[in-house]
């Protein structure tokens, strides 16, 4: 899962930076790291609501942390809280689903 988001969020890094005056070779990398990310959590062996709403967790840490050590973004404590209730949501879709 951290693969598939560290392609994912690269990919958009990518796209934003082709977009904002780096060339159009950056959006067309950027669609073929996006399309990598979908093989790799696609190949994951998880029920697909569960995969997915585990990985929406994972993606959330990356892009945040992306953001601030790559962008230098400053994340306010809103972020962070959404974060954790992201996680906690996340937490919640792949335990609960053990259960059945």
């Amino acid at each position: 899962m951290f693969i598939a988001a560290v392609c994912e969020v690269a990919g958009d890094a990518l796209i934003r930076k082709g977009l904002r005056g780096a060339g159009l070779w950056l959006v067309v990398v950027g669609f073929i790291v996006l399309g990598a990310y979908g093989v790799i959590v696609n190949k994951l062996q998880l029920d697909f609501s569960r995969l997915l709403g585990a990985y929406v967790g994972v993606f959330a840490v990356v892009s945040v942390c992306t953001g601030r050590l790559v962008f230098r973004d400053v994340i306010p404590l809103s972020t962070w809280v959404g974060l954790a209730v992201i996680l906690a949501g996340s937490l919640i879709i792949h335990v609960g689903s053990l259960s059945r």
